[in-house]
């Protein structure tokens, strides 16, 4: 698995609680383990999972249309394939984006 991947897995495995063990997984299977979990938070906890998706950046205009059911897919599926690829975009940006050093004399950031 390459480490994007490995890297958005351990993530979303630790918000979610997945629990995963074995072998490394493909990314439908990952898909299909997070969309057991978004069930069952779907069933129980419908705002603790509105709580996560918002702290996972994922974006409200993608999360409406598959509450909604406009997606050809079912929610917790849909919503599942939203949080992993917000999660591998997430890593892709910081491998891209690196914060400046701060001053260690200031403690400010340089700019």
């Amino acid at each position: 698995m390459e480490e994007t991947l490995e890297q958005a897995l351990s993530q979303v495995e630790a918000i979610f609680a997945l629990g995963k063990d074995g072998p490394p997984l493909d990314e439908s299977a990952i898909v299909a383990l997070i969309a057991d979990r978004v069930s069952e938070l779907l069933e129980e906890q419908p705002g603790y999972l509105m709580s996560l998706l918002y702290r996972l950046d994922v974006l409200e205009e993608k999360i409406l249309p598959v509450v909604r059911g406009q997606s050809e897919e079912p929610i917790p599926l849909a919503l599942a394939r939203l949080i992993w690829e917000r999660q591998k975009q997430r890593i892709a940006t910081r491998r891209q984006v690196k914060p400046l050093p701060m001053d260690e004399e200031t403690e400010e950031w340089r700019w």
